[in-house]
């Protein structure tokens, strides 16, 4: 009787250490999926990152062409007036 009552109290363990290794998988299940979540979204952001300084760069070389191209443009007016004076 006492071996049979050693094996019940097994089996209730061998049964809970079950029911917590099926809950520790989901758990990992679910830390795993938030971990691949956080990895995506420190991706994106990433290439938000990248992308906003190709922007920025691209931004201020047509700033720069701008400028050059109002000096151009002021220049030319100058030079037009001139000729319009002389004439």
């Amino acid at each position: 009787m006492q071996v049979f009552k050693q094996h019940c109290k097994i089996a209730e363990e061998y049964h809970e250490v079950k029911r917590e290794i099926l809950l520790l998988e989901e758990r990992k299940k679910e830390l795993i999926a938030r971990l691949d979540k956080v990895e995506k979204e420190n991706l994106d952001a990433a290439h938000l990152a990248l992308e906003y300084d190709d922007l920025t760069n691209e931004n201020q070389s047509l700033n720069l062409a701008h400028s050059r191209c109002k000096e151009q443009l002021e220049k030319l007016r100058i030079q037009y007036q001139k000729r319009q004076g002389s004439s």
